[in-house]
C-alpha cells in the first residue's frame, strides 16, 4: 500500500469508525457462532463449541475477522482453505458461485485438518459482485472410516479415516442437493442426525449475510472495505512493533508425540526461531520424517498452529491476516509437519498442533520469559465412543474431549481443567452427555498430583471415568503427552502425562501406545478412566511461597510426600487431625535439596 493510499484511507475513516467497524465484523463472526451452537444437534458443537465461523476477502481468501469464540487453530485453516477453494475455482475445477451456493469440504490437503472438521463457504454478494466469502468448520461426531467418531489411532492412509471431500456445492442458489447429501449419507454413521448439524451450518452463514448487510447498508461498502484494508495494514504493524521489541537472537526448542499410533516410537518437532529486525522466522527442519500412523500434520494446520501459539502470546494483536505477516513459517518439507496425500492425519488438529504451539512456548519463553508460559495440557483428550443403544434401538457415536492443566507463568499458577491449546471448546455437561448417550459418569474431578512443580506450578488435568450402561460399543482414543508431560521451564517441572486405562471384567488395560488406540470392545459394566495432564511449572519449586504449598496439601492437590519430594516443604499432623507447617524441617529440606541442585 502507498502512503498516499494510506493517507487518503486515514482521512475517509476517524478513530472511532473505525473501531466500531471493527466492532461490527467480529459481531457478525461472533453471532454465526452463536447461531451455529444453538441449532446444531450434536454435543460437540452444541455444547462443546468445536467449531469456528469468519469472513474472508473475495480476492485472495484473506482472514477478515473470525469469531471469539471460535477455535483459534481454524484461524489459519480456514483462510487456507477458502484461498484454495478460490485457486480451484479459477482453474476451473470447481463450479463457480452464484448467490446463495455453499460449498462443503473437508480435505485436509486442500487446508483442512482431519476429516471430521468439515467447512462450509458461502459467496457473499453486494449489488451483483462477489464482494467477501463467509465461511465455518463444525466436528461432526462422525464422517466414516474405520471406527466410529475417525480417531483411527492406526489408519496408516486417509482412506481409513474416513469420507474425504473436495470442494463442491451442496447447496446450489439456496436450496440443498440432495443427491449430494445422500452420498454423504451413505457413507457416516448415525447419517439421520446431520441434518440438524448440516442446517444448523448453512443457517450460520445465512445470519452472517443478513448481519453483514446491515453494516454495509449503515456505513457503506466503500468506507467498510477501506476499514478493513487498515484493519489489516494495523494488525501487521502492530505484529511488527510486538517483534522489534524482543531481544535479537536465535531460540531453539523440542516437543515431542509420543508415537504415531502405528510406531511405538516418540515423533521429534524441532523448531528454530530467528528474530530478522521486526519479523521472526520459523524452521522446523530435523523434525521427524513422515509417519505411517495418523499424527501426520497438513501443511495448514502447522501454519496455523504457529499462528495461534503467536496469538496465545501477543493476544492484544486483533486477529486478521495482517497479524501473520511478520510471521515466516519455512515450509517443514520432508517431515511429518508437512503430509501430503496419502498420509492419515487424523491426530493432527488435536494433537500434533499443541504439539507445535508448545515448541513455539517452550522456544520463546528463552526469548520473552515474562509473557510465555510453560507449557499446557496438550491433547484435547480425544475419546470416541461408538456402537448400539439397546434402550433406545438405535446406534450411536459418542465424541468427548477433555480439558488439562495451563502451564505456570510469572503471572502465577496455571489454570486448572482449561480448554486445550487450540481452541477455546468445553468439554460438553456430563448430564447431557449421559442423557444423549448410554454411558453414566462414576467421577469428574481434577487430576490431583498432577500439575508441574515450579515457583509458579501448572494448573491440575481433569481425571474421569465412565461406564457402558446397555448395548454394545467400541473406544478408540488418539491423545498424547502419555509419554512425556507437559515441558516445565526456567526451572520448573514437568506435568504428569496422561493416563488413559480400560477396566473390562475386573482387569484393566493400558493401550500399548498409552493414550492411542481403537477398536476396544466393550459391554455393559465395563469402564473407561481418563487421566488428562496437568500443566508444566514455572520457575525453581524451591522458590514457591510455602503458604501456597500448603494450602494445595491442605485442598488435597498435593499429598504431604508429594509437597516434601516438589517442594521440600514438610507438612505435618497435629493430635486432633489439624495439618500445619514444619518450619524449620522445611527450611532444613530445602538446604539440602538446594545443596544438591548446585553440586548436579
Amino acid at each position: 500500500m502507498s502512503p498516499d493510499t494510506k493517507k487518503a484511507i486515514s482521512m475517509k475513516l476517524d478513530p472511532i469508525t473505525l473501531s466500531v467497524i471493527q466492532a461490527g465484523l467480529q459481531q457478525v463472526c461472533d453471532e454465526m457462532d452463536l447461531s451455529f451452537s444453538r441449532a446444531a444437534f450434536s454435543p460437540v458443537i452444541a455444547e462443546a463449541n468445536d467449531r469456528s465461523d469468519g469472513i474472508y476477502a473475495a480476492e485472495d481468501g484473506a482472514l477478515v475477522a473470525q469469531g471469539a469464540g471460535g477455535l483459534p487453530v481454524f484461524v489459519g485453516t480456514m483462510q487456507y482453505s477458502t484461498a484454495e477453494l478460490i485457486r480451484l475455482i479459477g482453474e476451473g475445477r470447481v463450479g463457480a458461485p452464484v448467490s446463495g451456493d455453499i460449498y462443503i469440504v473437508n480435505d485436509p490437503y486442500l487446508g483442512g485438518t482431519h476429516l471430521m472438521d468439515v467447512r462450509f463457504v458461502r459467496p457473499y454478494y453486494r449489488n451483483g459482485a462477489l464482494w467477501c466469502w463467509l465461511s465455518n468448520t463444525g466436528h461432526w461426531p462422525d464422517t466414516g472410516g474405520a471406527v466410529p467418531g475417525g480417531f483411527s489411532a492406526s489408519a496408516t492412509a486417509v482412506e481409513q479415516e474416513g469420507l474425504r471431500l473436495p470442494p463442491v456445492k451442496l447447496f446450489k442458489q439456496g436450496v440443498m442437493d440432495e443427491e449430494i447429501y445422500a452420498i454423504i449419507c451413505s457413507n457416516i454413521r448415525v447419517a439421520d442426525q446431520r441434518i440438524g448439524d448440516v442446517k444448523a451450518q448453512a443457517a450460520a452463514l445465512d445470519v452472517g449475510a443478513d448481519r453483514l448487510d446491515l453494516l454495509l447498508d449503515r456505513y457503506g461498502d466503500d468506507v467498510v472495505a477501506d476499514a478493513i484494508t487498515e484493519l489489516r495494514q494495523r494488525a501487521a504493524t502492530q505484529m511488527r512493533q510486538m517483534i522489534a521489541r524482543m531481544p535479537e537472537g536465535s531460540w531453539q526448542s523440542v516437543a515431542y508425540v509420543d508415537s504415531d499410533g502405528v510406531v511405538d516410537e516418540p515423533l521429534e518437532i524441532r523448531l528454530v526461531i530467528t528474530k530478522i529486525e521486526d519479523r521472526l522466522a520459523f524452521d522446523f527442519a530435523g523434525s521427524s520424517p513422515p509417519c505411517r500412523g495418523p499424527m501426520n500434520s497438513v501443511l495448514a494446520t502447522t501454519l496455523s498452529s504457529v499462528y495461534l501459539a503467536m496469538r496465545h502470546i501477543f493476544p492484544e494483536v486483533p486477529i486478521s491476516a495482517g497479524a501473520f505477516e511478520p510471521l515466516e513459517v519455512i515450509r517443514p518439507e520432508g517431515t511429518f509437519l508437512d503430509a501430503h496425500y496419502p498420509r492419515p492425519v487424523s491426530g493432527c488438529a488435536a494433537e500434533v498442533s499443541q504439539r507445535i504451539a508448545e515448541a513455539v512456548f517452550a522456544a520463546m519463553v528463552q526469548a520473552l520469559p515474562d509473557r510465555v508460559t510453560a507449557a499446557p495440557a496438550g491433547t484435547s483428550g480425544n475419546f470416541a465412543l461408538g456402537g448400539h443403544n439397546a434402550e433406545r434401538g438405535r446406534d450411536f457415536v459418542m465424541y468427548q474431549l477433555s480439558g488439562g492443566g495451563y502451564g505456570g507463568s510469572a503471572d502465577g499458577d496455571g489454570l486448572s481443567n482449561g480448554c486445550s491449546t487450540i481452541g477455546i471448546s468445553k468439554a460438553p455437561p456430563v448430564e447431557i452427555m449421559e442423557q444423549a448417550f448410554p454411558v453414566l459418569y462414576h467421577h469428574y474431578a481434577l487430576h490431583e498430583g498432577s500439575a508441574g512443580a515450579g515457583r509458579a506450578r501448572g494448573g491440575f488435568g481433569l481425571d474421569y471415568e465412565l461406564e457402558l450402561r446397555n448395548g454394545e460399543a467400541r473406544a478408540s482414543f488418539v491423545m498424547d503427552h502419555g509419554r512425556f508431560g507437559p515441558q516445565g521451564v526456567l526451572g520448573g517441572g514437568n506435568g504428569d502425562v496422561n493416563k488413559v486405562v480400560v477396566l473390562r471384567d475386573g482387569e484393566t488395560y493400558v493401550p500399548l501406545h498409552l493414550s492411542k488406540e481403537q477398536d476396544i470392545a466393550l459391554v455393559p459394566g465395563d469402564r473407561v478412566w481418563v487421566r488428562t495432564p496437568g500443566g508444566g511449572g514455572y520457575g525453581d519449586p524451591l522458590d514457591r511461597d510455602v503458604t501456597e504449598v500448603f494450602e494445595d496439601v491442605r485442598l488435597g492437590r498435593y499429598t504431604a510426600d508429594q509437597a516434601a519430594a516438589l517442594y521440600g516443604v514438610i507438612v505435618v499432623k497435629d493430635n486432633v487431625g489439624g495439618m500445619s507447617v514444619d518450619s524449620q524441617a522445611t527450611a532444613a529440606r530445602r538446604a539440602g535439596m538446594k545443596s544438591v541442585d548446585t553440586e548436579q
